[in-house]
C-alpha cells in the first residue's frame, strides 16, 4: 500500500478509474503504461461498456462508483465521468480517504468547489483538477512567444463546433454540462493563465432548444477585461445552428501578432510572417497521469493547483451572473 506521508512507496499506487468514455479509455491506456501504478478497478454507468473497457484494460469491472471508492486496494481515483457528478464522486473519494484527480470542472458552482478544496486540505490528500489544455503544443507555443509581440491589447478564442444532428447526449444537457463556460472551463483557463487577473466579465448566450432534456445548440460570448488593460474575447459553441467548425486564437501586440488556426501557428510581425511549430497534442492525459503519480511517489511539483482552477470557476461564475442579469460583472 502507497504510504503518501513520507513520499514512498512500499507498494505500486492502486488506482480506480470512474468513467467510460474517451477520456476514461486514456486513462486507462496512461495508467497501464506506468510503473508505478496498478489499474485495480473501473465503474461506470453502464456495466456493459464498463465490463468492455475492464477486459481491454485486464482489471476488475465494479458495477457502482460507490463500491469503487470504498476497496481498500486503491489509493487514487481518477474520475473522467459526466460532469455534474465530479464533485459528489470528489467528495465522497476524499471522505474515503483516497487521492483524487478530476477532469476538470470539479464542481458546477464555485462554493462546492471551494468546499472539496477545503475537504482535500483537511482530509491531507491530492485533489488534482486536469488542465491538459495547459500541457499542449499550442499553449506552450504561446508562452515561448508571446514576449516577441510587445504589449498585448486584444486576445480572441473562438471553438465552435458544427454537429447535425446535435446528440442526444450529456454535453447537450443543461443539468449535466453545466453552464458553457464552466462545462468548458479550458476555454477561460487558458487566456487566466496566460494573462492573469480578470476584473469584468460581460457575457451572452443563446440556446436552440428541440426538448426538455436535450437542447440542438448553444451559442456562448464573453468579453474579458483584465488587470492588465488586455481586452478578452471567448466565443464558444456547437450544435446544428452552427455552419462551421473552428479553433482559433489569436493574440494582438503593438509589434506583431501570433495567430494559431487548428494546429498551424504564425508569428506576424512587420517585416514577415514566420511559421511556428507546434507540438502534438497525442498523449496529453497520459503525461498527466504520469506527472500525478510523480507527484505522489516523489513529491515532484504539479503544474496546476486545484485553487488556479478555483479561480477560473469564479471568472466563470461572473459569466453565468452576466448572462442572468444582463449587466457587465466584477470578478471579486
Amino acid at each position: 500500500m502507497y504510504d503518501s506521508s513520507t513520499h514512498e512507496s512500499t507498494a505500486r499506487i492502486g488506482v480506480g478509474l470512474v468513467g467510460t468514455g474517451y477520456a476514461a479509455k486514456l486513462r486507462a491506456e496512461a495508467t497501464q503504461q506506468i510503473d508505478k501504478a496498478d489499474l485495480i478497478a473501473i465503474a461506470g454507468s453502464n456495466f456493459e461498456r464498463t465490463e468492455s473497457l475492464a477486459a481491454s484494460s485486464q482489471t476488475q469491472a465494479m458495477r457502482s462508483w460507490q463500491q469503487l471508492i470504498e476497496s481498500p486496494d486503491i489509493d487514487l481515483v481518477i474520475i473522467s465521468t459526466i460532469n455534474c457528478y465530479h464533485s459528489m464522486i470528489t467528495r465522497a473519494a476524499l471522505e474515503c480517504g483516497k487521492h483524487v484527480v478530476v477532469e476538470y470542472p470539479l464542481a458546477l458552482n464555485v462554493v462546492e468547489a471551494e468546499e472539496l478544496i477545503a475537504l482535500a486540505k483537511d482530509k491531507n490528500k491530492l485533489l488534482h483538477v486536469e488542465h491538459i489544455e495547459l500541457l499542449g503544443g499550442i499553449h506552450q507555443s504561446i508562452k515561448q512567444h508571446l514576449s516577441e509581440v510587445g504589449h498585448i491589447f486584444y486576445v480572441c478564442y473562438n471553438t465552435t463546433k458544427s454537429q447535425r444532428p446535435a446528440p442526444r447526449k450529456w454535453t447537450y444537457n443543461h443539468e449535466m454540462f453545466g453552464f458553457p463556460l464552466i462545462g468548458a472551463l479550458s476555454r477561460l483557463h487558458r487566456l487566466v493563465d496566460l494573462f492573469g487577473k480578470v476584473v469584468t466579465v460581460n457575457c451572452h448566450q443563446r440556446f436552440w432548444q428541440v426538448e426538455d432534456e436535450y437542447y440542438q445548440s448553444c451559442f456562448c460570448v464573453a468579453q474579458l477585461v483584465f488587470e492588465s488593460g488586455l481586452l478578452g474575447q471567448i466565443v464558444y459553441g456547437k450544435g446544428e445552428t452552427l455552419w462551421q467548425n473552428e479553433r482559433k486564437f489569436e493574440i494582438h501586440g503593438e509589434h506583431g501578432g501570433l495567430i494559431f488556426n487548428e494546429d498551424e501557428g504564425v508569428i506576424i510581425r512587420p517585416e514577415q510572417t514566420m511559421p511556428i511549430e507546434i507540438s502534438s497534442r497525442k498523449g496529453l492525459f497520459s503525461k498527466d497521469t504520469s506527472m500525478v503519480l510523480d507527484h505522489l511517489v516523489n513529491g515532484t511539483p504539479l503544474y496546476i493547483t486545484p485553487e488556479q482552477s478555483l479561480y477560473t470557476m469564479k471568472v466563470a461564475d461572473a459569466a453565468l451572473r452576466s448572462v442572468r442579469t444582463g449587466l457587465t460583472i466584477v470578478v471579486e
